[in-house]
């Protein structure tokens, strides 16, 4: 959890301070002067636990997505084994109906033959029963073989009838068998969804318990320790990038014109004798509203006096401190 404070270093006192015009060494003057910030993260933990590493140190550098702290995650990693543990049990639970429609498919196997053999049979009959009807006319047969033939072909029919039955039965039970089993399992396979949801949670929260660098800096502060507990949203250090700083300074309404978004302004700070160093800064913001400065001063007069804020960004080379005074001319020619 991560949140971003802009911490601003740039209010004064007074009004000179606030708005004062440094001087170059040739004796002219620069055109706004204000402090430097830079962006600070306050990187809090999201899972509850206690800390077991606290790699990162005060005033050591981070990379994005490097490791700030481990919380203890013993207890989501057990429930996380206990919901594979149950998924694996469902998996045992699914019937199985192989066995049950092999032995059904055997036995429809086997009528189909007797069907078939029983079809050929009568077919055989309907042949020698035309034969002995034929015969019959012409007074070669008797009648006795002529219900002989006739009783054969009847009870064979049936048969054959009988035998069909059969293999739709065997069948309609093949299918109900199939569907039976397919019931039961999606009874049991609807218990492995919310089981996969509450896997996919756990790993979140495991991945939770590892706090990461949200951006590459410099640890400013460290709230806790190895060894405290912590539960989610509580702070667990402050970080900045200190590699890119932000010059807030103010100009004057005259000065506003020659102020344009993204043009390059040279950027300087002391550094000791009297001397100053350049830096190049790009003019990243502009407020679109004027103050008054100072605000404590309400005498007509002094409230005429309007002023602008700005933002100039600035690459530190590592002399670049937070709350460091710096001036700026918005001309980089001048």
């Amino acid at each position: 959890m991560y949140q971003v404070n802009f911490k601003y270093l740039a209010t004064l006192t007074f009004f000179p301070l606030l708005f004062a015009i440094g001087c170059k060494e040739d004796g002219t003057q620069h055109d706004a002067s204000g402090s430097f910030e830079a962006t600070e993260i306050v990187v809090s933990a999201e899972a509850m636990g206690r800390i077991l590493q606290m790699p990162a140190e005060e005033g050591s550098k981070i990379d994005k997505g490097g490791l700030i702290a481990v919380i203890d995650s013993i207890q989501l990693q057990l429930q996380k084994e206990q919901v594979n543990a149950s998924m694996e049990a469902l998996k045992q639970k699914q019937n199985e109906a192989g066995p049950q429609l092999a032995v059904i498919k055997k036995q429809s196997l086997a009528a189909t033959r007797e069907w078939e053999a029983a079809k050929i049979q009568l077919a055989t009959l309907k042949n020698e029963q035309q034969r002995i009807h034929k015969l019959f006319k012409g007074e070669a047969a008797t009648l006795q073989q002529k219900d002989d033939i006739d009783g054969k072909v009847a009870a064979s029919e049936k048969q054959l009838e009988a035998l069909h039955g059969k293999i739709e039965v065997l069948q309609a039970q093949y299918e109900s068998t199939q569907a039976a089993v397919r019931i039961q399992n999606r009874g049991i396979i609807s218990e492995e969804g919310p089981l996969q949801k509450r896997e996919s949670l756990l790993e979140d929260q495991l991945v939770r318990t590892r706090i990461t660098a949200p951006i590459q800096g410099t640890i400013l502060t460290t709230y806790v320790k190895e060894g405290e507990w912590v539960s989610p949203g509580k702070a667990v250090c402050k970080l900045a990038n200190l590699s890119e700083m932000t010059l807030r300074a103010y100009i004057t309404g005259s000065q506003l014109p020659a102020a344009k978004l993204g043009q390059k302004v040279n950027v300087y700070i002391e550094v000791g004798e009297g001397k100053e160093k350049k830096y190049e800064g790009v003019l990243i913001w502009i407020a679109d509203k004027a103050e008054f400065t100072p605000k404590t001063i309400q005498t007509k007069d002094e409230r005429t006096q309007l002023v602008y804020a700005v933002k100039i960004k600035v690459i530190n080379d590592g002399n670049i401190k937070m709350g460091m005074y710096g001036e700026a001319d918005l001309s980089s020619g001048k």
